[in-house]
């Protein structure tokens, strides 16, 4: 009788520990798909393309993105950023030793655990945002690749996990993608850029054509400069077409969104051509309603 009492006291306990643990799963989804939608691009792609089984996989791993680099972007100091972006490094360790401790990390350790993501591209972004807390200017292309590689790229692979079409030439495609999104925002944010101290236009590539920093200062862009910028949104469109063939190789749903963020980075690239590189006279945008038009072309199947 006893051995039965205690055998029934560990069942309730067991039963009672998997209700506490479903409920802090319940509550942390609650939190991250809230902060996930609450972003009009995100909102709009998560909600219009994705199927409903994926869409809390993509807002665990948003949170997750979306709070580090606001660490990275918005802290007072770059101190107070890396201590941050330091306790994130410690709570994702836990999460993929099945110990997760804050709300955010019990949802994204519930997320990679169902998609078998690996460590390492968390650890890259991770990586790249405390580099943006030291550096800010870059000596060649091969050196903004490698921050590429670590800051852009990492969140293709995870999305490629996430969608069950993680390969090798996959990831090598979606590099290509993801490597162009980030070089179109460099040159459509030129200014933005530099007015928090940043370049991101490689030194050796401006030395090539003519550039010096002053010019960055100004209120209308410099003819050197406006043609280092035709050069590089030339670059970044071959990467976006050179990846494409990604949405051939993916499942159905994923390749509307490839397709869908392919062709928003050369729409970003066309702004800044229609407005002749002068990305220091204003910001080039691409409106809502073409995006829109974007969302739907892609919605079915026109992309």
């Amino acid at each position: 009788m006893d051995h039965q009492h205690n055998r029934a006291v560990a069942q309730s306990s067991n039963q009672e520990q998997i209700s506490r643990d479903e409920g802090a799963l319940r509550q942390a989804e609650i939190a991250t798909r809230k902060l996930a939608t609450s972003h009009y691009e995100n909102f709009l792609v998560a909600s219009v393309l994705l199927p409903r089984r994926i869409r809390q996989s993509f807002y665990n791993v948003y949170a997750f993105c979306r709070t580090a680099d606001d660490f990275a972007d918005e802290s007072p100091s770059p101190e107070v950023a890396l201590q941050e972006l330091e306790r994130f490094q410690d709570q994702l360790d836990l999460a993929f030793e099945g110990c997760p401790e804050e709300p955010l990390f019990i949802a994204l350790e519930s997320t990679v655990r169902k998609h078998c993501i690996p460590k390492q591209p968390f650890d890259d972004l991770l990586d790249a945002f405390r580099q943006d807390q030291s550096r800010s200017r870059y000596e060649s292309f091969e050196e903004l690749t490698d921050y590429c590689n670590r800051s852009a790229n990492p969140v293709g692979r995870i999305v490629l996990h996430l969608g069950d079409s993680f390969t090798e030439e996959n990831g090598d495609l979606s590099d290509r993608i993801c490597t162009g999104l980030q070089l179109a925002n460099f040159w459509q944010d030129v200014a933005r850029d530099f007015a928090i101290g940043r370049i991101y236009l490689p030194r050796d590539e401006m030395c090539r054509f003519g550039v010096n920093e002053a010019m960055f200062g100004q209120s209308v862009t410099a003819e050197p400069l406006r043609r280092l910028l035709a050069s590089e949104c030339d670059r970044a469109e071959s990467l976006f077409r050179e990846g494409l063939p990604l949405a051939e190789g993916v499942s159905p749903w994923l390749s509307s969104d490839v397709k869908l963020f392919a062709h928003g980075g050369l729409q970003t690239l066309r702004a800044i051509r229609r407005i002749d590189y002068d990305v220091l006279g204003s910001r080039p945008t691409v409106g809502k309603l073409h995006q829109a038009g974007l969302v739907f072309r892609a919605f079915v199947g026109w992309l």
